[in-house]
C-alpha cells in the first residue's frame, strides 16, 4: 500500500471536493481547480475527508496512487492559500515591470523582454529587481516562474541574471592571467 496514497485528506471548511465523470473538481475561497484522473484510481468524498484508492498492486496503479493523492492536496492548498514563486534579478540595469498583462523584462539584451501573463497568474513587481508570481495551480506558478527565469539563466562567474529568491548560484574562477618571464 502507498504510504502517501493511503492517507485520507481532510478538507478544510469553504472547501468543496467534487468527483464526477472521471474528474475531481475542487472549489474554495481563490476559485475552482479541475483534474483528470485516471480510470484505474478512484476518489471518494464522505464527511469533509477525501480518500483514494486503487484497484490493484501493479506498478503503475502504485505510482498513480500517491500522485493523484499529493495533487488533490495540492489543489486544496491552492484554493485555499494560493501559491506564491519569488524571483530576484541581479545585474546593473537590470529590471522588470508589469504594464498591461504582460511582464517586460531588461536583462542585458538590445531589446526588452515582454513576457505575456498567462490566465490565472498574476505577476507583481514590487521593487525593479523583484518578481512575484501567485496563483492557485502549483504547477503553472512554478512553469511560469521556470520560464521567468530561463529568459536570461544566473551565469557562474559575475552571478547575473534572473534566480529564485533564496537560490544560491556557486561562481566560477575567472580566467588565470598569463604569467611573462
Amino acid at each position: 500500500m502507498s504510504r502517501i496514497g493511503k492517507k485520507p485528506i481532510a478538507v478544510p471548511a469553504g472547501v468543496t471536493v467534487e468527483v464526477k465523470d472521471g474528474r475531481a473538481a475542487v472549489t474554495g475561497p481563490k476559485g475552482t481547480l479541475s483534474r483528470a484522473l485516471p480510470d484505474r484510481i478512484s476518489v471518494s468524498v464522505a464527511d469533509g475527508v477525501v480518500t483514494v484508492s486503487r484497484q490493484s498492486d501493479i506498478v503503475t496503479d502504485r505510482a498513480l496512487h500517491g500522485l493523484i493523492r499529493a495533487l488533490i492536496v495540492n489543489m486544496i492548498k491552492g484554493v485555499t492559500d494560493g501559491y506564491v514563486k519569488e524571483l530576484e534579478i541581479v545585474g546593473v540595469g537590470f529590471k522588470a515591470a508589469v504594464a498591461a498583462n504582460v511582464l517586460k523584462l531588461e536583462v542585458g539584451f538590445s531589446h526588452p523582454v515582454n513576457y505575456p501573463v498567462p490566465e490565472g497568474i498574476k505577476i507583481e513587481t514590487p521593487k525593479p529587481n523583484q518578481i512575484v508570481v501567485r496563483g492557485i495551480d502549483k504547477e503553472k506558478v512554478g512553469e511560469v516562474a521556470a520560464e521567468i527565469r530561463s529568459v536570461y539563466e544566473p551565469e557562474p562567474y559575475k552571478g547575473k541574471g534572473i534566480r529564485y529568491s533564496g537560490e544560491f548560484v556557486r561562481k566560477k574562477v575567472g580566467k588565470a592571467q598569463a604569467t611573462t618571464k
